[in-house]
């Protein structure tokens, strides 16, 4: 089973694939952390350091001494009663007062995992592919219960947390801090690796040691942002991405995010990961509850790949949704670095004709279509077709290309405003804003208040009135600017710390009522590029738009860092035109095609100003994409050479049964007289033969992970190489 209580000994068993988490229920009320790493047998005793006997060691209780919570590895932590830690929670009651004493009442173990309500989550598709605990803890004395929520599945290395808080009393509480999840690690030999970045340089993949004190990695932007993702991992020190003990911790969320590492006087660990508690309070009047999203924690024992791994199966299988999840996304074409804002019905139709013709599938109207919309300075909100541009609608347009054998896609902004526009004329005080303090421009615009029922069913009703009047099979979601003054006119001042997070929660309602109207729709989440990349975002969008700069040898990196928790199928990956139009690189077509072949493939430049070898190459590229995408989508993947160490990088997939494999090499700048180089391989299966297409030559897997291939030896920046393997079977 993977989840037991041995009442002997007090403990629960957590049991993932190849993964224990063990938690002590110790004095009968208080849970402590024990083990979390490689599975083992259940043991009838686990020591855990209690130990009170510190200098100036504070103890809670006067009536025994024998413990502290300064130094208990706990579940779930509060603060202010001898643990001066940063706390899991924290509730401020009518009072004023802050102090809170949880402790464990009953607890329920079932099959299945449940749904989170308002919420993205994990899920299981039968109740028989995983199990969860849930543990009720109680402070009798505000009547608050707070629920615990642990899920294992069974074929994955992974282990999900989220938090329920109930008032169950007659006076209001406040949450100061509703952290998803809390690890105590017994030490602190522990290096930190998080994605950091920025607009069109997205995670990027950052390792430092743990230090004393605390490290926090955070946003609060009021989206998960460019500049961190919401995701951490501790890693053993010197592990690789083959060897080595990984914690990874990946929140399911999609605004403001926390994770902190604290590293004590005493070499202890804390991890706590959730809503970022700058700038948040819920008040929790009787009778109500409040849910924290879900952190997803893979342990792994095979470095850095093998976290990897286990979070791109969960994700794209258990996490993704809809009837794109397990197929090949249609190759599109997108308008914008083609057209950008100057376009009309007979230029974006030449376009499409050149696209049709090269294989392309699916051809993307990005923005420019709406209200009055020649630039950025004016008409979002004006959902409303600019018939300058197309005189015959949208429908007219998406017509026309369906006859050509192409699906039509279209882009939105749904989350905000132009001042210039009819909307914010109409509605100014339907934006976020501060009544009489002047509103922060980003981008020439503002942000919509979804926080209110009546913005969003307008949003909603412009939205839907556009994809029922025209044949779109494709959304791309923008979102081009971070959150500022955050206040809604439409909530009283005890509840404005809320705004951030009833924004996302606004937001999910919106993308749950869409995507559950329009199933048929390709949706792809996008936010100034990859500043919304995050698992919440993923459960109700297959892809996402990975970054807006598309210059090959930076995406290199920018795919890289992305690829540690997230998978190739969710990646938006375009090749477009050089010179690059972000960082001015000119890179061989050949190379734009193989870095964009590890995501979701197309293209975002004018085919018709292309030369004919060029035109010849993407038919190419097209034809290959719809040979290898299934290894790639489905495949496990394996970083062989990061470009944030070498000159190089290199990466390959390999199907679940070791039969097929595709490989890639990116030479970043050239070397004069280089010198003979090989790539060894990994992921084959050794005792396997596997033939090189293009070679003759039948080499084992072996001789392929240890030995390596021949690169080729070639001249100049930015070239590139790759290899399809396939099993010799029989």
């Amino acid at each position: 089973m993977p989840i037991k209580f041995n009442p002997q000994t007090s403990m629960f068993f957590i049991e993932a694939k190849d993964t224990s988490y063990v938690i002590k229920l110790f004095k009968g009320k208080y849970l402590a952390h024990v083990y979390w790493g490689k599975k083992i047998k259940e043991f009838e005793w686990m020591d855990i350091d209690i130990t009170a006997g510190r200098v100036f060691g504070a103890t809670p209780d006067p009536n025994d001494k024998t413990y502290s919570f300064e130094t208990m590895p706990q579940e779930y932590p509060a603060y202010g009663n001898s643990d001066f830690r940063h706390p899991a929670y924290q509730i401020e009651q009518e009072d004023g007062s802050r102090i809170t004493n949880l402790v464990y009442k009953t607890h329920r173990i079932y099959d299945g995992k449940p749904k989170l309500e308002g919420l993205p989550a994990t899920y299981v598709e039968s109740s028989d592919e995983a199990q969860t605990l849930e543990i009720d803890l109680y402070d009798d004395l505000i009547d608050l219960k707070v629920t615990l929520i642990y899920t294992a599945y069974k074929d994955y290395d992974a282990i999900t947390r989220s938090v329920r808080f109930e008032n169950l009393g007659k006076q209001k509480l406040k949450i100061l801090r509703a952290m998803s999840a809390c690890v105590d690690f017994p030490e602190g030999d522990f290096e930190l690796l998080h994605l950091w970045g920025s607009w069109a340089r997205e995670r990027y993949i950052e390792r430092t040691p743990l230090i004393h004190g605390t490290q926090i990695i955070e946003s609060a932007r009021g989206e998960s942002s460019h500049q961190h993702n919401p995701f951490i991992a501790l890693l053993s020190k010197g592990a690789t991405e083959k060897f080595g003990d990984v914690y990874g911790f990946s929140l399911v969320y999609s605004g403001n995010f926390a994770a902190i590492v604290e590293k004590d006087q005493y070499n202890l660990v804390r991890v706590t990961i959730g809503i970022n508690p700058f700038e948040f309070t819920w008040v929790l009047d009787p009778g109500e509850k409040f849910q924290t999203p879900e952190v997803v924690m893979v342990y792994s024992q095979e470095g850095l790949g093998g976290m990897s791994r286990t979070y791109h199966k969960l994700y794209r299988k258990r996490l993704c949704r809809g009837a794109y999840r397990d197929k090949r996304r249609p190759i599109l074409i997108n308008s914008w670095e083609a057209a950008y804002f100057n376009f009309n019905e007979e230029k974006l139709l030449a376009l499409a004709k050149e696209a049709k013709e090269l294989g392309i599938e699916l051809f993307v109207l990005d923005d420019g279509w709406f209200g009055k919309r020649d630039d950025d300075t004016s008409s979002l909100g004006d959902w409303f077709v600019d018939r300058r541009k197309l005189p015959n609608g949208l429908d007219g347009l998406g017509k026309k290309l369906n006859e050509m054998g192409l699906k039509f896609g279209l882009w939105f902004e749904p989350e905000m405003v132009s001042p210039d526009s009819e909307l914010y004329r109409k509605h100014p005080d339907w934006c976020i804003q501060v009544r009489g303090r002047t509103l922060t421009q980003c981008r020439n615009q503002y942000v919509l208040d979804i926080t209110r029922e009546d913005v969003r069913k307008e949003i909603l009703r412009m939205m839907k009135e556009i994809l029922k009047a025209a044949p779109i099979e494709y959304i791309k979601w923008d979102m081009n600017r971070p959150l500022t003054e955050a206040y809604s006119l439409a909530l009283p001042p005890e509840r404005q710390k809320e705004v951030f997070h009833r924004y996302v929660l606004g937001l999910y309602q919106m993308m749950e009522e869409l995507t559950t109207e329009f199933p048929h729709i390709l949706f792809e989440g996008c936010s100034g590029g990859g500043g919304r990349f995050d698992p919440g975002i993923l459960y109700y969008m297959p892809q996402i738009w990975t970054s807006d700069d598309t210059d090959a040898i930076e995406r290199l990196k920018i795919q890289f860092g992305t690829s540690i928790v997230y998978p190739a199928s969710t990646m938006g990956a375009h090749v477009s035109i050089v010179p690059n139009h972000q960082v001015g690189r000119i890179t061989p077509m050949k190379t734009r095609g193989i870095v964009a072949l590890s995501g979701c493939f197309g293209y975002e430049l004018d085919l018709t100003k292309l030369s004919q070898e060029d035109k010849e190459e993407i038919k190419r590229q097209i034809e290959l994409y719809k040979r290898i995408w299934h290894i790639i989508f489905e495949g496990d993947l394996y970083r062989l050479i990061s470009p944030f160490e070498e000159n190089v990088a290199a990466w390959m997939f390999v199907t679940e049964d070791k039969n097929e494999a595709v490989v890639f090499y990116v030479n970043i700048l050239g070397e004069p007289n280089p010198s003979i180089k090989r790539l060894k391989l990994d992921g084959l299966d050794p005792d396997k033969k596997y033939i090189i297409e293009g070679d003759e030559k039948i080499r084992f897997g072996d001789e392929l992970m240890n030995i390596g291939i021949m690169i080729p030896r070639t001249w100049g920046d930015f070239n590139s190489h790759m290899w399809i393997l396939k099993a010799v079977l029989g």
